[in-house]
């Protein structure tokens, strides 16, 4: 029964030829189903329609092999009236879309915009439902033409036809294989001037004024080698004038198999004479507003302002429907118009996919550019005329360029896998649909580039935050590989070179898929890394891909038994990391201050390709990858240096002193700082007797940290030369102001420490200008145990003298210096009163846990870390044990 509200097929017209085929639910039913309709209606005569009728059938078989699944049932029926063409399938699903009304289908949906193709392109159409089937119907009516005529425009008025001269002069001018021209005819005499003999033998270029745009470089001698080419240039006269003409070439060859081109040259004004037809206009336009629409046009639709690549998937399939075709392609150039990106196929094997790279033009000889339309009848007999289809078994090939204001912005083409499917006719269709669809491309791709410039800002930006937050090499390596992927690859290896002798070394490896990165990692390690070239730019490393395809064959080789002797037990992956790895992969330099440090190396999967701006937007963030990796190596080689310097001013190790504790805390200011402005000390003398010391020079940091490596060392030799404590003392003084601008103020306390046999301690302390020691008895009392004297670095004559103590057992001695007394919270200072309320509660404690306690109570007596170094040292006379 018909869907009510759609006209149905009428019967009565009287059928005079017929023609079906049958399909099977396969992808390539669709291409064989274009060819079945087009071969039928050539050979009734009916060229007219055959485009539309190619294009609506192409549309329906998809809907029934491809979004229905079924079989596809095709009728080709002819009457007198016109052609009807049915297509069956076993979906009889009912959705019609109704024009105007509440369901009608929208253009970028991909089922039901067969049925509005065909309410735009057909005379009329139907839909009839069975039990078991569907069947969709249309009718292309045939102009009202004479017997023989192969086709035909609609009688015009005198006034609207082209206008030429009394008598139409067509020149005929032959072009031999090298350019020169071989036969000249009498119109060509009087269209130019030039007798035969003038310019026989000469080169076609010398008269011609060929149209150059700036910066294409494909001339004259490239058009004459093309198999078809229609346009204007102009012809140079005998009298200097350029005369504009229209040309039609066509390239032959003779019985002896020699190449010519036979140009025919009318004026420019009479183009008409020449010029390809490009559709045949329905003899009586009444009632069929919508009979001369574009397949094109239609379907190309209106797409939403971002949608770049709906827009191109759209352009490249209706293209190939539009001619015929098995296959499509649409490529971008790049902003400097020396290669084109593949941005949208169809029929193509997925190598052909995505921003896979051409150049667009090969070199001066090579037959056809990408600047001007192309028709190769056999891509055979041209190796390499169309790089993109080298492999595919596509045999002929039409291209159009997309232009802008003369800007070359892409490439349209359609193949077929037979040979001689296309010529100038096919070309000028397509460059004219391109020339529709060019600025609509172009307006879409500046507003894809401005949200990829826009997006690659903000990257940057979050990039260069994250990269100068940390001085940390490993963390930087890790940020590196983290921002690229998945952002900009689907994995990322970062190569890192020590010095200019060394091989660069794999230092990270990271993969979208956590699952992957010990393989890819294996991988990698068994390759030689890429060579450090500092050439800016990103650079095509087929090694992984060439080591992943050989892995992968080694274990399918393994897994069926196949010369399992001859299989190495090398890189173990398996066939999904080969796939991880096998699409393109680029090497970008890391080079900071003119030295490459390493490499950063993206990668793609199986048959993946970078576009051009994520290759930019890659190189600049290795350039600011490749200062932050060596900004974090310089910070960590000065931290080492620093490091190693400033234990060397610390005491190797503390001495066991009989029958004394002894425990020193150091805390030194400053992040990286293990040494600062405060030191301490303690070495033996002699037999017997040991030397103790607890300074703090002004300052922190390095400078004080000088001060402090000549202070340690200078008290431990003047010590050993057998001077008491004041001379010691006095000599050091003297040896801090020889230091001149680099001198710095000490506080020091000084002792020497004799342990005696009814186990006492007997001390000799001098305190120049420092916190004075403290002293704790058995009975929890606290007092100084020494008297304030002047500090070292101010005064050239100092007249010290030291002063006796004896700790009896259970004593301790506390020595700090003014970072723990100095110590802040607000206006509040722990002082000297906090230390010795603090030390009262360490009665009983051993020397360690002594400090411990001093420590903790200036830790906790503010919430901010300490500004200042800080040291203490904690002696104790233990008391004897009972026996």
């Amino acid at each position: 029964m018909a869907e009510p509200g759609v006209e149905t097929r009428t019967r009565n017209s009287e059928i005079t030829a017929r023609a079906a085929a049958s399909f099977e639910p396969v992808g390539r039913s669709v291409a064989t189903a274009r060819a079945f309709v087009r071969d039928t209606l050539q050979g009734w005569g009916h060229s007219d329609v055959v485009d539309d009728a190619v294009v609506l059938t192409s549309e329906l078989v998809t809907n029934a092999v491809i979004h229905a699944g079924t079989a596809a049932e095709v009728l080709c029926l002819r009457t007198g009236e016109g052609v009807r063409v049915e297509v069956a399938d076993r979906y009889p699903e009912r959705e019609i879309p109704m024009q105007g009304g509440s369901r009608a289908v929208h253009p970028d949906r991909e089922n039901g915009r067969g049925l509005l193709l065909c309410a735009a392109l057909a005379s009329r159409w139907g839909v009839e439902y069975t039990p078991t089937h569907k069947h969709v119907w249309f009718q292309l009516d045939l102009p009202q033409r004479a017997v023989g005529t192969r086709s035909a425009g609609p009688v015009l008025p005198v006034d609207l036809l082209p206008v030429a001269d009394e008598r139409v002069r067509v020149a005929v001018v032959q072009i031999d294989r090298n350019g020169a021209i071989g036969s000249w005819n009498d119109d060509a005499e009087l269209l130019f001037g030039y007798a035969a003999d003038q310019v026989l033998g000469k080169p076609l270029g010398d008269l011609a004024a060929w149209p150059h745009t700036p910066g294409i470089g494909t001339g004259l001698a490239e058009a004459l080698q093309l198999s078809r080419w229609e346009g204007s240039y102009g012809i140079r006269g005998t009298d200097g004038r350029v005369v504009p003409v229209y040309a039609s070439h066509l390239r032959v060859r003779d019985t002896q198999g020699e190449a010519s081109t036979v140009c025919l040259l009318v004026r420019d004004y009479e183009r008409a004479v020449l010029q390809t037809p490009t559709r045949a206009p329905a003899a009586d336009g009444a009632g069929h507003d919508n009979r001369n629409a574009d397949p094109f046009e239609v379907f190309i639709g209106s797409p939403a302002p971002d949608d770049l690549d709906g827009l191109l998937q759209r352009t490249v399939e209706r293209a190939r429907d539009m001619l015929d075709g098995d296959a499509a392609f649409l490529l971008l150039a790049t902003d400097d118009e020396t290669e084109l990106e593949v941005r949208a196929t169809t029929g193509l094997p997925s190598a052909r996919q995505r921003f896979a790279r051409v150049p667009v033009e090969a070199g001066t000889g090579r037959y056809g550019s990408a600047r001007m339309p192309a028709v190769h009848e056999d891509l055979t007999a041209v190796p390499g005329a169309v790089p993109l289809l080298s492999g595919t078994g596509m045999r002929s090939v039409v291209t159009v360029p997309l232009k802008v204001e003369g800007r070359l912005t892409g490439s349209l083409g359609v193949a077929a896998e037979s040979s001689g499917r296309y010529s100038n006719e096919e070309a000028l269709r397509l460059q004219f649909a391109a020339d529709r669809i060019a600025l609509a491309v172009e307006s879409a791709r500046l507003g894809e580039l401005e949200r990829l410039r826009r997006g690659s800002l903000s990257f940057l930006v979050e990039a260069s935050d994250l990269l100068a937050g940390t001085l940390d090499r490993d963390q930087t390596l890790a940020l590196m590989a983290q921002m690229t992927v998945p952002t900009l690859a689907t994995w990322c290896a970062v190569y890192t070179i020590s010095d200019q002798s060394s091989e660069p070394y794999l230092s990270y490896v990271l993969h979208e898929d956590e699952e992957r990165i010990d393989g890819l990692k294996a991988l990698l390690a068994k390759i030689d890394p890429p060579d450090p070239v500092p050439a800016p730019g990103a650079r095509v490393w087929t090694a992984p891909a060439e080591a992943a395809h050989q892995a992968a064959l080694r274990t399918s080789m393994r897994e069926l038994g196949l010369g399992a002797a001859h299989v190495s037990s090398g890189i173990d992956t398996t066939l999904a990391t080969a796939s991880a790895v096998g699409g393109e992969t680029v090497v970008l330099p890391l080079v900071a201050r003119n030295r490459v440090i390493g490499m950063l190396t993206l990668g793609k999967p199986s048959d993946d390709h970078f576009r051009q701006e994520i290759l930019e937007l890659a190189e600049d963030l290795s350039r600011r990858a490749a200062l932050a990796l060596d900004n974090a190596r310089l910070y960590s080689e000065r931290t080492a240096i620093s490091q190693s310097l400033q234990r060397s001013l610390l005491p190797p190790g503390l001495p066991q002193v009989p029958g004394v504790e002894v425990e020193v805390i150091y805390r030194a200011a400053g992040e990286g700082n293990e040494v600062g402005g405060d030191f301490y000390d303690l070495f033996p003398i002699r037999d017997g007797a040991y030397g103790f010391a607890i300074g703090d020079v002004c300052g922190t940091g390095p400078e004080a940290a000088a001060v402090t490596g000549l202070a340690r060392h200078a008290l431990r030799l003047l010590a050993r030369e057998g001077f008491g404590g004041p001379a010691v003392l006095e000599r050091l003084n003297a040896a801090i102001l020889d230091e001149g601008a680099r001198s710095r103020f000490l506080t020091l306390l000084y002792g020497e420490l004799w342990p005696q046999e009814d186990g006492s301690a007997l001390l000799k302390v001098v305190c120049a200008g420092h916190p004075l020691p403290l002293r704790l008895r058995q009975d929890g009392s606290v007092e100084p145990a020494a008297e304030p004297q002047p500090l070292l670095g101010v005064m050239e004559d100092l007249e010290l003298y030291e002063q006796t103590v004896t700790l009896d057992p259970g004593d301790v001695l506390l020595c700090v210096t003014d970072g723990v007394t100095e110590r802040r919270e607000g206006t509040r200072m722990l002082g000297d009163d906090g230390l010795t309320d603090v030390l009262t509660t360490c009665t009983g404690l051993t020397a360690g846990a002594v400090a411990a306690r001093v420590l903790r109570a200036v830790e906790r007596f503010a919430a901010e870390p300490a500004s200042d170094d800080m040291a203490i040292l904690a002696m104790r006379v233990p008391e004897p044990h009972a026996d």
